[in-house]
């Protein structure tokens, strides 16, 4: 009796949550944008945004935590927090990956799909914080060494979407190893997971799993990318050099701390 009470909390409070998030995306994007638009400087507007982005997803992190829907465990944390700009490369298990990842890092800017600029929860939020478009792969790197040149941190999924199956990624795009390369910013790979797994690619919403589910974040050194590309090669095939190289030191890893199973 107590374990069917104790999932029907979760469940409640997990469909709670999104709508809290879905709201507060609605009125960030009909309150927040339009003040933020009139902002006379576009540096400190941007900078106050992204405060403004990571301040909300650490509470919603905390909330979470505090009525036991989920649970956080980080390992490497002041890779996020160094001082200058980097990209910050992740596999992408689950759809909270973005949200837990924007409450460890202040003043960050994601690379986001192109149908979350036409979504109404999200619209505002994107354009407010000017986080990158994945439309066009040039001016994804374009406007992604502005960003880094501006002084933030790069959040990248390469996989483009969820990972389709456990144990599995999808090929790693190369937008973040020409942004890297053009921008000279160090690459720190961070290793997400889930147990169990909840919001994955293959669940619903609603599929709430038994017990609170654990997100695990290992953030690993970071890698510069003369480590992982020659110097004299052209710039196309050094950043297929430079992705094939993250995305094989990041699966290596989660195979390494657990996060993957040998056998599966």
């Amino acid at each position: 009796m107590t374990a069917r009470l104790d999932y029907c909390w979760r469940f409640y409070a997990t469909g709670m949550a999104f709508v809290v998030f879905g709201v507060c995306g609605v009125l960030f994007s009909v309150v927040v944008f339009p003040l933020a638009w009139v902002w006379p400087h576009r540096a400190s507007r941007q900078f106050a945004v992204t405060s403004v982005i990571h301040w909300f997803f650490r509470a919603l992190v905390a909330v979470l935590q505090r009525i036991g829907v989920m649970e956080l465990e980080v390992s490497g944390m002041h890779a996020l927090r160094a001082d200058g700009p980097a990209i910050v490369v992740a596999n992408h298990p689950t759809y909270l990956d973005v949200m837990v990842l924007l409450s460890l890092t202040p003043h960050a800017c994601c690379v986001v799909k192109n149908a979350h600029w036409s979504n109404p929860c999200f619209w505002g939020i994107v354009r407010s914080a000017e986080y990158v478009s994945n439309a066009d792969p040039a001016e994804l790197v374009e406007a992604g060494a502005k960003q880094l040149a501006a002084g933030y941190t790069m959040i990248i999924f390469p996989e483009g979407s969820r990972s389709p199956a456990p144990n599995r990624l999808h090929a790693f795009s190369r937008g973040f190893a020409h942004m890297a390369l053009k921008a000279g910013a160090p690459i720190v790979p961070v290793l997400m997971d889930c147990d169990p797994p909840a919001f994955t690619k293959q669940m619903r919403w609603y599929d709430v799993p038994a017990r609170a589910f654990r997100i695990r974040v290992n953030v690993l050194e970071p890698l510069g990318v003369d480590q992982l590309a020659a110097h004299d090669i052209p710039p196309a095939l050094a950043a297929r050099s430079v992705t094939s190289a993250v995305e094989a030191h990041i699966t290596q890893h989660l195979f390494d701390y657990g996060f993957f199973k040998t056998g599966n």
